[in-house]
């Protein structure tokens, strides 16, 4: 586990998030966890009190922003009406899907993917969804944690910039090792 969550911890790293920003996703590092070696131009703002703390409202048209509504309403990635947010891979996928169950032979996706195929609590998803989110030029992810009856949960948005608007290309599950991408709704 220690394992996974330090390469996880590296490629949010790589991904340009900061150490201290990648933290509020994965458990306190143990204690004999080495620091980080790049000192802050600037030392860092005493954190305001934690019943101050809040998350940063989602900046309209943002990829955080165009991720929100799949916390909000479960099933939202497989409405049809709502295929302007995505882009190839995932949308091809998503319109296979959709072609699947238009010809009566079943479903190839769950209704719950932004869930990691949880069981849906609002409440609990609330209180413990946390969100970042990295942009490099035109390419984006939104990494999503929660937890769910004691469960850790673990997503990957990934996006695209298509005609000045984030698009959904992929979604990925760290914890269930699972991608849209390679779904095959034939």
């Amino acid at each position: 586990m220690a394992r996974c969550r330090s390469l996880a911890t590296v490629c949010l790293l790589a991904a340009g998030l900061s150490s201290t920003a990648a933290q509020g996703l994965f458990s306190a590092p143990p204690a004999n966890a080495p620091a980080d070696n790049a000192a802050p131009a600037t030392p860092p703002a005493a954190p305001p009190p934690a019943e101050n703390q809040r998350a940063a409202p989602a900046q309209p048209g943002s990829p955080t922003a165009v991720v929100k509504p799949f916390y909000e309403h479960v099933g939202l990635e497989l409405e049809p009406a709502l295929r302007s947010h995505f882009a190839d891979p995932a949308k091809s996928v998503l319109d296979k899907s959709d072609a699947l169950r238009k010809s009566g032979q079943g479903e190839c996706l769950d209704p719950n993917m932004a869930l990691d195929n949880a069981a849906y609590d609002k409440a609990e998803i609330d209180k413990s969804l946390k969100t970042i989110e990295a942009v490099k030029g035109d390419e984006a992810k939104v990494v999503v944690a929660f937890v769910v009856a004691d469960n850790p949960h673990r997503l990957e948005w990934k996006f695209r910039k298509v005609d000045g608007d984030w698009k959904i290309t992929d979604l990925l599950s760290v914890t269930g090792e699972w991608a849209l991408s390679q779904y095959q709704c034939e």
